[in-house]
């Protein structure tokens, strides 16, 4: 045997000997996790100790950062300093998270749930106590029954996928949920659910006749089995209370061939806030049909510090019904034929996306993962109209923040006549608009935070003459914490 040889030998021993010594490195990581060996030795008296593993993750597993980061979507929570979830749960089927709430309770720790991850506080992700995430992204089956007009939507699925589902079955039906296509379905639904479909349709509650629950006994619930109470409870209020909601069965709304948007932009010196007096009054109380959002920002034009207001629309009809409904209701806007774009309901929905028209319906399927931005949101609900001179201290007040802005989102319609106790969503008759206070920013740290949710609480506070009162109203799904809190932010 030559030298060359006997050189080889030993490398090629220690090739083979390699992947031996990095499997049993990762069997003693987990073994060194003894929260990890407890959940998997639990869920194993419902399956294999095999298939346990596959679906848990622990801060040992090289997959553990990536499945946490993929579906935070506000960069506040994603941090060194942010408490981390012991475990990971990811399930693949009902039952799993049956397991994932039995053992969870039994080893004693809590149990939080992410669809989409789109929880403006984290709470689905982050807690201050040791905590496992039950995270049902791979539950997102979606089958469409056009003949029944409904469909089931797993809680991991995104509004997204729904909506492309639903192209895919039909085109002349649609569903009233949230504009952005990430939302997952479980948390969107549960917190009422709404989008350009709202003052027809109301909110996507108004369209939930059936539901899948697991309980906290891991038993999996039904309508008819979890009870009117309970399933009245989960549509609307928030469900992580009552259980995990696997599934709902959603009515489909008919949606015509051809809708119209159009978007119009005005500036201060434009007439806007004459526009935005008159807005106040009309997009609450025209045509059913018809859903017009306004965004409300400070901005910098020609060197000069000022506010631009964007009235974004959607039309379930042709744009010369629409042209004629607005020269009669809002001729202010100046609406003309040109100024619209017909396209389909699938098409509006890429284009509220700010998509150009025609892009393929197979973009809603793209869940962006682990894509963030620093972000502070909250909300409120209007009543009566802002006046002139309140709109006036408004301007200066978005001038002076320099960097929060609103968005208007129109009430009446359907909204109006659905009872507030019909689900557990109240915000119905006598609401306007609602206000969302909407600021973010890409730069990190603890300074960063500070001031740019101090802009966004300051307003909220300079609001408090034009808003709710007794209470003063939030939507659920705006998640806010400042809610209910004691100021300390000044």
């Amino acid at each position: 045997m030559n030298k060359a040889t006997n050189t080889m030998q030993p490398l090629l021993l220690l090739l083979l000997l390699l992947p031996l010594v990095f499997f049993n490195l990762r069997l003693s990581s987990a073994a060194a996790d003894p929260i990890h060996q407890s959940l998997v030795q639990c869920f194993s008296k419902s399956m294999t100790a095999g298939e346990a593993s596959s679906i848990i993750y622990s801060k040992n597993n090289p997959s553990y950062t990536s499945v946490l980061r993929d579906y935070i979507r506000n960069a506040r929570f994603n941090t060194s300093s942010t408490p981390k979830p012991l475990l990971i749960i990811t399930p693949k089927e009902e039952s799993h998270v049956s397991a994932a709430v039995t053992c969870a309770q039994k080893l004693g720790f809590r149990l939080k749930i992410r669809s989409g991850g789109h929880d403006y506080e984290g709470l689905s992700y982050v807690f201050d106590e040791p905590f496992f995430i039950l995270d049902m992204f791979n539950l997102r089956s979606i089958t469409v029954d056009v003949a029944d007009e409904s469909a089931w939507v797993g809680a991991g699925a995104t509004v997204g996928e729904l909506y492309y589902n639903i192209w895919k079955n039909s085109k002349v039906h649609g569903f009233p949920a949230g504009v952005c296509p990430t939302i997952g379905i479980g948390g969107h639904i549960t917190g009422a659910g709404y989008g350009t479909l709202i003052r027809k349709y109301g909110v996507s509650v108004d369209h939930v006749v059936d539901a899948k629950l697991v309980d906290v006994n891991g038993r999996i619930l039904d309508r008819k089995a979890m009870g009117e109470d309970l399933f009245w409870a989960i549509r609307g209020g928030g469900a992580a209370s009552f259980g995990v909601v696997l599934a709902y069965k959603v009515k489909l709304v008919p949606v015509p061939e051809k809708v119209t948007v159009f978007r119009v932009e005005r500036y201060l010196t434009e007439n806007a806030t004459d526009i935005t007096l008159k807005w106040q009054s009309v997009a609450p109380t025209t045509d059913d049909e018809l859903f017009m959002r306004m965004l409300v920002q400070p901005v910098t034009r020609n060197k000069k510090k000022t506010v631009r207001i964007s009235v974004i629309a959607e039309y379930l009809g042709d744009s010369d019904s629409l042209v004629r409904l607005l020269n009669k209701d809002f001729p202010e806007l100046g609406i003309t034929k040109e100024k619209c774009n017909e396209t389909s309901w699938i098409g509006s929905v890429l284009w509220w996306l700010n998509y150009d028209l025609g892009t393929q319906p197979t973009t809603l399927l793209d869940r962006n993962l682990n894509d963030a931005n620093f972000l502070k949101r909250k909300s409120d609900y209007v009543q009566t109209p802002i006046p002139k001179k309140g709109l006036e201290s408004l301007w200066k007040k978005l001038i002076e923040l320099g960097n929060v802005g609103l968005a208007f989102n129109s009430y009446g319609g359907q909204m109006d006549r659905v009872k507030s106790d019909a689900t557990p969503f109240p915000h119905r008759a006598g609401n306007l608009f609602k206000i969302q206070y909407s600021i973010s920013w890409k730069q990190p740290g603890d300074e960063a935070v500070k001031n740019f949710t101090t802009q966004a609480k300051l307003l909220h506070e300079f609001m408090t003459p034009f808003v709710s009162k007794n209470p003063r109203s939030a939507y659920l799904n705006y998640r806010d914490i400042d809610v209910g809190s004691t100021k300390t932010w000044s």
